[in-house]
């Protein structure tokens, strides 16, 4: 990371094209390996869940952490915003606007449900649709768990040997992973520099203080309240999955990384992590309803808009809404933020902009949204290991 930054910022945007190919060649390996990876684990781990109704606490227990910390996060995002309030007499002409990217999302929860179910299974695959995959292998996995015991075990078996071998396939693309990184921040730093953070340093400084204070006080207060499980392990034993959420910005990118971290260091067996990380992968986002909570109410305070404690309850609850919907790609949250905007009225040319100019310094904080993200999720599936009664789960510091 340092030498990619150092080299990125020296070299500028004319180094870009002779080292940024690392790390997107990095990202597109990592990506090559996410659906067949969670088509495997899912299907392995709930298959051997056996009786429904194990599937059901499971997810149930999923669930709820799951709106849980999202809730936590937002309220966070609120309290920094209300406290700070970086846009109350914001000077915005300086900074640099950047066109949003085109990315489609659930218009209402119906519709979300609706998109959940595959017409083609196949097709959901290509796309990397991963609310429809996870479906499908839910059920999928539960069928072969209801068959009889000669056909349970030869697809057992099967699945079960596909499934390590896409964890040794994983190591493979990991050992690479330095050589990503260096790529990665180069193209970052190269291409965006740090001139444009300064016009809206104030609204980053709110924004990273929120997510900082969700990842170092809120989450290891829920892994000891409700894990009995020290935080110091947890950090050192996700490292690695962390440091590849900041360098990738994408959920789904880590999440092959985050899956081997969570089982072979934190102690998860797969048949909860496998059901836990790819949901969380998809649906759980922590940094991102912090990020749409603040930026909703950062654009309201530029416009000189004042919003009620009703209007802010609002902002909260779809915000949660939206960052289930919101793809694990980076960015991606910025463009749901108008699904926010639009629930309490903020519309209009001057929002857009708003938005635009949000855009150009957003990579950095889609990086540490990311890092949020990804340990939220890893904190999720080693607190509902322990209540499901699994031992020796982030005992000690694994070795690497």
């Amino acid at each position: 990371m340092a030498a990619g930054i150092l080299v990125g910022h020296v070299g500028g945007a004319e180094v870009v094209p002779w080292l940024g190919w690392l790390g997107t060649l990095f990202v597109k390996l990592l990506r090559m390996i996410i659906v067949p990876l969670v088509l495997t684990s899912i299907v392995t781990g709930v298959s051997s869940l056996g009786d429904s109704r194990n599937l059901g606490r499971l997810f149930s227990k999923t669930l709820g952490y799951y709106v849980l910390t999202s809730f936590l996060a937002a309220t966070v995002g609120l309290i920094f915003v209300n406290i700070i309030k970086p846009g109350v007499g914001a000077e915005l002409t300086a900074a640099i606007q950047e066109e949003l990217p085109e990315l489609s999302s659930p218009s209402s929860p119906v519709q979300l449900l609706l998109d959940i179910v595959p017409q083609n299974v196949i097709q959901a695959a290509a796309e990397a649709d991963m609310l429809a995959l996870i479906f499908f292998c839910i059920l999928f996995g539960m069928s072969i768990a209801a068959l009889p015991e000669n056909h349970r075990v030869v697809l057992n078996g099967f699945f079960e040997a596909a499934f390590q071998a896409m964890m040794k396939l994983t190591g493979g693309v990991i050992q690479f992973a330095p050589i990503g990184v260096f790529g990665l921040m180069v193209r970052t730093v190269g291409e965006t520099g740090f001139s444009a953070f300064k016009a809206l340093g104030l609204y980053m400084i709110t924004i990273a203080s929120g997510l900082t204070v969700h990842l170092l006080v809120v989450l290891p207060m829920l892994l000891i309240l409700l894990g009995r499980i020290r935080p110091s392990i947890h950090f050192r034993n996700m490292g690695e999955a962390i440091a590849m959420a900041f360098s990738t910005s994408s959920s789904g990118a880590t999440l092959p990384v985050t899956l081997r971290s969570v089982e072979e260091k934190v102690g998860v067996p797969n048949r909860i992590s496998s059901f836990v990380l790819p949901m969380g992968a998809t649906v759980n986002m922590d940094g991102t309803a912090l990020y749409e909570c603040a930026g909703v109410l950062f654009i309201a305070q530029v416009l000189g808009v004042e919003l009620t404690l009703g209007q802010q309850v609002i902002v909260v609850a779809t915000a949660l809404l939206a960052s289930i919907g919101a793809a694990a790609v980076p960015s991606a949250g910025l463009v749901i933020i108008f699904l926010v905007l639009e629930a309490v009225n903020l519309r209009g040319p001057e929002v857009e902009t708003i938005v635009g100019m949000m855009l150009a310094i957003d990579r950095p904080l889609d990086m540490y949204r990311t890092v949020v993200n990804v340990f939220s999720d890893s904190c999720g599936a080693a607190i509902i290991a322990k209540s499901e009664g699994v031992e020796h789960v982030n005992e000690r510091v694994a070795d690497t």
